[in-house]
């Protein structure tokens, strides 16, 4: 059995933290699963590219799965912080770069490393 790489490393591991996310929230449905193997696949060329990437990967994931999701189901992951106002989805920072956080810019705070959300997020709302 070949040993797995360093980029297939960082590429199964952001799966999983994203996966996790998803599921924490229970927005893990096949099509929303699919969303995370097309950006995992997308993501697999740039750091190919760009091997000292892989320590941004699972940032990367997350912000391609947000993406994804608001195009087709609405915000996601709805911020647990502000209890009133318009709902709002949480950020990923740093945008590129090691450690990705989910963060509520309108408290300024850090909710959860990406792979961490509790269940209280709430589902994507338009």
């Amino acid at each position: 059995m070949d040993p797995v790489t360093p980029l297939e490393q960082a590429l199964h591991t952001a799966r999983a933290l994203v996966l996790a996310d998803l599921a924490a929230d229970e927005v893990a449905e096949s099509d929303v699963v699919s969303l995370v193997e097309q950006s995992v696949a997308e993501r697999r060329w740039w750091v190919e590219q760009w091997p000292e990437g892989a320590a941004y990967v699972a940032g990367l994931v997350a912000q391609d799965v947000q993406d994804a999701l608001l195009d087709r189901h609405g915000r996601w992951p709805l911020c647990p912080v502000c209890g009133t106002g318009e709902p709002h989805a949480l950020d990923v920072e740093p945008e590129l770069g090691p450690d990705p956080h989910w963060v509520c810019h309108k408290a300024g705070v850090k909710v959860a490393q990406v792979g961490l959300l509790g269940p209280a997020t709430g589902k994507p709302s338009a």
